[in-house]
C-alpha cells in the first residue's frame, strides 16, 4: 500500500533559514531542493521551489492503517520578488511552518506569508530560528520575547491557537522536538482518489535513457502507470510509463502525493509549470467571476478597472478588474449569470462583492480554485501588504472572443443620469426640450424613455425636434397650471431664457434616468 503524503510548506522572510531548517528535517532529496538551481548558490537566496521528505511512523491519532506518514516539504522562496512563486507552493500544502528569524521577529514577508497562510491552509506552526546566535544566558528570555510579540500577531487571525516552536536548524538543535510536534499536530483532510485526476507541475526535466520526468502535487483523483494524461498549454496527450515518490517506484497516485511522473518523447523546455490531467476538468479561461473578500491588511487604492497580479495555481496573469454586487443584499450569496447586478466604481466591505477579471492572456485553471489578488508591481521595500484580495473561482469565459460572445450576457448595469431644459410648452400635453442631448446624438435611440420635469409631471421622450438637439416630451397627464404660466412666454429679444418683462422665471428642467449594461453592445437604455 503507498504510503499516504502531507505537505508541509516552509514559508518566511528572505535568510530566515528556511532552507536550513528543511535540510536539518529531511531523510530523502529531490532533484529540486536545497537551492541546486546555479543562480541561488550564486545570490545564496532560495529562487525556486524545493521539494524533500522524511518519514515518520504513522500517527496515532490518525488510526492504524498505515505504517509510515511521508512529510513533503516545500520550501519557498522568501525574496519580496518572488511572492508569486510562494503564492504557487501555497496552494499544493496541507500545513504551513512561518520560519521568523529569532533575531529580526515579524518582518514585511513574514507578514505576507502568514496571510497567504490565512488564504490556502488550516494549520499554522511558527518556528523560531536562530536561537544558536543568542546567548546561553539570554536565551530564554530573548524566546519569551519574540514569542509574546508573535502570539499578539496571530491573535487577529485564524492561526491565534498556532503553535510556536524555537530552534537552531542550523545546529540542528530542536529538530526532533520540532518533528514530534509535527506528529502530533498532522490532521490528513478527505483525499478524494475519484473523479479525474488534476496534478500540479512544478518542474520539468529530461532523464536520459529514460524520457522526460514531469514533478508536481496530485491535486484530485488518481492516476497509474500506462494511464494517457494531457499536457497543459500543448495539445498532446502522453502514456505514463513509471511513477516515482521520491525515488521509490509506485504503481499508482492518488490525491495529495508529491510524484514525478516519466513520460517518452516530450520536451521538457514546452512545460516549465503547468497541469497534467484527465478528462475535461481543466478550461482554458479568458476572463473568470469570483467571489471577493479584501485583505484586511491592505491599504492601496481600490476601483474597477485598475490592473491587478491574479494568481490561480502556479500562473500569475496581469488582469483588469471590474466590482459588482447585487443592488438588494438577499439571502442568495452565491453569484449567478442569470442575476443582474450593479456595477460598482469602488469596492465596499459592506455588501457581498463579486469580481470579474479579464485576463491579459488565457490561463488553465480548474473549477472551484482558489484566486489571489496582488499588486506586485508595488515597490518591494515599501513595508506595505502586496495582496489584496481572494477569493473562489464561480465562473469562467473560455471563447477566444469571450468580450463579444460571452460578456453580454453578464448583465452589470450602471445607472445613468441626464438633465436638460424645457425650453417652451409647445401645446397642454407636449414640452420642447434642450441641452439634454449634443446635436450630433440619434435622438430616437432614447424614444419613449421616462423623464420627469422639476414641477413634478412625468412623460416620456418623443422623438427629436429639429436639427439642433431639441427634443419633444409628451405629458399624458398634460401639465399643470403653474407648469404652464413657466412655459407660456416666449423667449424675448434681449432677454435670458427665463426672464419675462424683467420678472426672473424660474427654469423646468427636464431629468432623464436610466440603466445601461456595460457589456451591451448595443448600448439600450433601460428603465
Amino acid at each position: 500500500m503507498l504510503t499516504p503524503n502531507y505537505n508541509i510548506g516552509i514559508l518566511g522572510h528572505v535568510d530566515s533559514g528556511k532552507t536550513t531548517l528543511a535540510k536539518a528535517l529531511s531523510q530523502t532529496a529531490s532533484t529540486a531542493c536545497f537551492d541546486k538551481n546555479p543562480q541561488s548558490k550564486e545570490r545564496g537566496i532560495t529562487l525556486d521551489l524545493g521539494f524533500s521528505s522524511f518519514t515518520i511512523p504513522y500517527p496515532a491519532h490518525l488510526g492504524t492503517n498505515h505504517e509510515f506518514l511521508l512529510i513533503t516539504l516545500v520550501d519557498c522562496p522568501g525574496h519580496a520578488s518572488l511572492l508569486k512563486t510562494v503564492i504557487g507552493g501555497a496552494h499544493i500544502i496541507d500545513q504551513m511552518i512561518l520560519v521568523v528569524d529569532i533575531m529580526k521577529g515579524i518582518q514585511t514577508q513574514t507578514a505576507e506569508c502568514l496571510i497567504i497562510g490565512e488564504l490556502t491552509c488550516e494549520k499554522l506552526l511558527v518556528v523560531l530560528n536562530k536561537t544558536d546566535l543568542i546567548p546561553n544566558d539570554k536565551r530564554e528570555e530573548k524566546i519569551a520575547k519574540v514569542r509574546k510579540k508573535i502570539l499578539l500577531t496571530l491573535s487577529k487571525t485564524k492561526f491565534k491557537d498556532a503553535q510556536i516552536v524555537s530552534c537552531s536548524a542550523a545546529e540542528k538543535e530542536g529538530v526532533e522536538n520540532l518533528i514530534s510536534i509535527i506528529s502530533n499536530s498532522v490532521t490528513i483532510g478527505p483525499r478524494d482518489s475519484s473523479g479525474e485526476f488534476v496534478f500540479a507541475v512544478d518542474h520539468c526535466f529530461a532523464v536520459k535513457g529514460q524520457g522526460t520526468v514531469l514533478t508536481g502535487t496530485c491535486l484530485s483523483g488518481s492516476i497509474g502507470i500506462n494511464d494517457t494524461v494531457k499536457i497543459s498549454n500543448t495539445k498532446l496527450e502522453k502514456k505514463i510509463k513509471t511513477i516515482q515518490v521520491f525515488r521509490k517506484s509506485v504503481e499508482k497516485l492518488h490525491q495529495g502525493d508529491r510524484a514525478g511522473l516519466c513520460v517518452a518523447q516530450f520536451d521538457p523546455k514546452l512545460l516549465e509549470r503547468g497541469l497534467v490531467y484527465t478528462g475535461s476538468v481543466v478550461k482554458t479561461v479568458y476572463a473568470v467571476v469570483i467571489d471577493l473578500n479584501k485583505v484586511a491588511y491592505y491599504k492601496g487604492n481600490i476601483t474597477s478597472k485598475m490592473k491587478y497580479h491574479v494568481s490561480i495555481g502556479h500562473e500569475t496573469v496581469l488582469s483588469t478588474i471590474t466590482f459588482f454586487k447585487r443592488e438588494v443584499q438577499s439571502s442568495e450569496s452565491h453569484f449567478n449569470m442569470n442575476d443582474h447586478y450593479l456595477h460598482q466604481d469602488t469596492f465596499t466591505e459592506e455588501d457581498k462583492i463579486f469580481a470579474l477579471l479579464q485576463f491579459e492572456h488565457p490561463v488553465l485553471c480548474v473549477k472551484d480554485s482558489m484566486v489571489i489578488i496582488s499588486r506586485l508591481d508595488m515597490d518591494i521595500n515599501t513595508p506595505a501588504c502586496r495582496l489584496a484580495f481572494y477569493g473562489k473561482l464561480r465562473h469562467t469565459f473560455t471563447s477566444p472572443d469571450f468580450s463579444s460572445e460571452e460578456l453580454p450576457n453578464l448583465k452589470i448595469y450602471k445607472y445613468k443620469e441626464r438633465e436638460g431644459q424645457a425650453e417652451r410648452m409647445n401645446d397642454e400635453y407636449t414640452v420642447i426640450g434642450k441641452d439634454l442631448f449634443k446635436k450630433e446624438t440619434d435622438i430616437d435611440l432614447f424614444s419613449h424613455l421616462k423623464v420627469q420635469l422639476s414641477t413634478g409631471e412625468t412623460g416620456k421622450i418623443e422623438g427629436s425636434f429639429g436639427q439642433s438637439g431639441k427634443f419633444k416630451v409628451y405629458i399624458q397627464e398634460g401639465l399643470q397650471e403653474g407648469t404652464k404660466l413657466l412655459l407660456a412666454s416666449k423667449k424675448k429679444k434681449g432677454k435670458e431664457s427665463g426672464e419675462s418683462d424683467g420678472v426672473l422665471k424660474e427654469k423646468v428642467m427636464i431629468n432623464l434616468k436610466f440603466k445601461r449594461y456595460i457589456f451591451d453592445k448595443k448600448k439600450l437604455m433601460l428603465q
